[in-house]
Parts: structure tokens; sequence; C-alpha cells
């Protein structure tokens, strides 16, 4: 029996992936200290989702500065004391055979907000909070109103990008993600409907891409020749033709696969907040198959997959290369190892201390 499309091995650069069935980065709101150190909670969440088979757990978007962060609960890569916290994850991550990956990010004028849980709106200055940045003053409906990032700021955020490559492959991450999608700062640079800019960074996609560029330039830097760099953009602002569309997306792919970016982890909306998006089982798959097939860089799927059955469709009719899953995976931690079962895939790596639980060990 031919193994199914979705539990072949994948390699990028100098790194194998087990299976092509990966957890998307899903922000946990879980630093109580709010200090950006990631805790008992993220080792289990995301340790727990290593030992039910997923080829790459992917954490959340951590930030590269604390401005950074979309709430104070969010975790960071700034410092050290993140860096050796985050090595703890990623060591008992390894020892499941998964691979660890982590999600650059800076929230830039989506920042300083609360979690769903704890307030809404944005969170005071008196409570912890602080003024966000962005590319311009338009804020995002219901947020504060951001300060626009000079020149000298942008080229501190590079570098920031690039100093928290350093300090995650230090801790043991196989796989860097920049996060440029879900109108964060990066995603905001790139859209007309949150630039307004009239320096280099503004107006023609090329400026408004530049940014992004840079990022990505320092994080292949850092990450040298082997590791993988991974890009996440939101294929379309859902408000064409005025906003970012897919032909943008399409065009940026090729840009930065010309600068180093292994793979496009293709997602969609995020940043404006009247967006009208249709959504159901797999709503952004034909996002990712239009980037592989016009840019030629391979893809990872995400949205709406629940289903192993769907997955191993997406992957083996060529519509991407991986699917990556967040929902599924906090639903059920074993995702992966459920859908090996239900492709009859026999695969090696069941926790030896589950496999009594195993479908095959029946009595």
């Amino acid at each position: 029996m031919t193994t199914p499309a979705l539990f072949q091995p994948l390699t990028l650069r100098g790194t194998t992936f087990r299976n092509r069935l990966w957890t998307a980065p899903m922000c946990q709101y879980s630093v109580e200290e709010r200090d950006g150190v990631p805790t008992d909670w993220h080792l289990v969440h995301l340790g727990g989702i290593a030992r039910g088979g997923a080829g790459l757990v992917m954490a959340e978007a951590t930030a590269v500065t604390p401005e950074g962060r979309i709430s104070p609960w969010d975790t960071g890569i700034w410092n050290d004391e993140q860096r050796d916290a985050w090595a703890r994850v990623t060591s008992f991550i390894h020892s499941q055979g998964s691979k660890a990956g982590i999600q650059l990010a800076h929230a830039g004028r989506k920042a300083s907000t609360y979690r769903d849980w704890s307030g809404r709106g944005v969170v005071d200055h008196r409570d912890g909070g602080w003024t966000p940045l962005a590319p311009s003053t338009l804020a995002f409906e219901g947020l504060a109103d951001p300060t626009p990032m000079s020149q000298d700021q942008i080229a501190d955020a590079v570098a920031a990008f690039g100093t928290a490559a350093r300090r995650s492959l230090d801790a043991g991450f196989d796989v860097l993600e920049v996060h440029a999608a879900h109108g964060y700062l990066l995603h905001e640079f790139l859209s007309p409907l949150s630039n307004d800019r009239t320096d280099d960074y503004g107006g023609s996609l090329e400026n408004r891409a530049r940014f992004l560029l840079e990022v990505v330039r320092e994080v292949r830097r850092v990450a040298g020749e082997e590791v993988p760099v991974f890009v996440r953009l939101s294929a379309t602002d859902w408000k064409e033709p005025e906003g970012w569309t897919v032909d943008d997306t399409v065009t940026v792919s090729g840009w930065v696969r010309d600068e180093g970016a292994d793979l496009v982890d293709v997602s969609s909306g995020g940043n404006v907040a009247d967006a009208r998006i249709t959504v159901g089982p797999g709503y952004q798959v034909p996002f990712a198959r239009e980037v592989r097939e016009r840019a030629g860089v391979p893809v990872s799927a995400v949205g709406l997959i629940v289903e192993p059955a769907h997955a191993e469709e997406i992957v083996a009719s060529g519509e991407a290369d991986a699917v990556m899953a967040g929902r599924e995976f906090l639903r059920d931690p074993h995702f992966a190892l459920r859908a090996a079962h239900e492709l009859g895939v026999d695969v090696d790596y069941w926790p030896a201390q589950y496999r009594r639980g195993t479908f095959a060990a029946r009595p």
C-alpha cells in the first residue's frame, strides 16, 4: 500500500518533517507574569501536540519586542530568560520526534489589547498597556491610535527580528516563521488599507513590501543555509480591489522566496474589522494553491481543515505541500495519530506509554 501523501516526509533545507500535518501557531495568552516568559502551560500545550504525532509543532505568535505583543499575556523572545524557557519546550517536542517552529511576530497597531477572558479592547497604560506602533496613524477599528514608525524605528524592528531569530535557534527551534499576516505589523505595511505613507515604505507595492523583505533577508542571514524560514501571509484583506489582493500575495511570495523563504504559510484576513469573509471547510485552500502554482514556492494550507481525508486530499492533489491545523489540535492534541489511523497508516511514533491504547492493540 502506498503511504498517503499526508504521511510522506517533507524535507526543506536541512530539516525533514516526519509528516505533513502540522500545528498552526495559536496564541495562548497565558503568561500570567506578563514578562513574555513561556510557562508550564506552553510546555504541556505544545508538548501534548508533539506527543500526538504532529510533524511540526509551531509555537504561537511570539513577540520580538515588548511593544510587539498583542497582549501583555503573550510570549516573547527578546531576552535570554525567554530563550532559556523556550529551550525546555523545544527539548520535549524533539523528544517526541516532532520538529519545533516559532512564529516571530510584531502586533503593530493591534498591540496592547486584552485577552478575551480579561477584558475588551485596549489595555490602559495604568494596567500595563502601551501605545502601539504602526505604518501610519490609521487605527484598527475600536483600538488605540498608533504612532507611525520612523525609518530608524523600522530599522530597529528589522534588527529585533534578527536578534529574536538568533535566540530562537539557541533555544532549539528548527523552523523560523515570519508573521506577516492577520493585520499585524508587517501585514499593515503591505496593505494600502493600513499604510498611507509617502516615503520608501509606502505607496507602490515594492515600497510597501520593503519592510517585510528586509526582515526576511535578516532572518535568513541569521538562520544560515540549513534552517527553514517560513513566511505567513494573509492572501487577501477580503476588501478587493482596494485592499491587499491575491495577486499582491503571489507577487510578494515570489519576492520572499528570492530572499530565502522556503515556504509560504497561506492564511487570510485580519487587517480590517469590516471584512466580509465567507468561511467553510478549507475556505483558504484555493489561495494556497494559487500561490504554489503562480509563485513557484512550497505552501502550507490552513482554515477549517478538520477531517483527515480532507487534509490528505489537499496534499495528494498538490494544492499544498503541508496542512496546518489549529482548532482541531485544540480539540484533539492527538489529531495526527488519529489521522494516521483513519488513513490506514501504521506510524512508528506512538508513544510507548500509549501503545496499549492504539487501535491495533485492541483485545
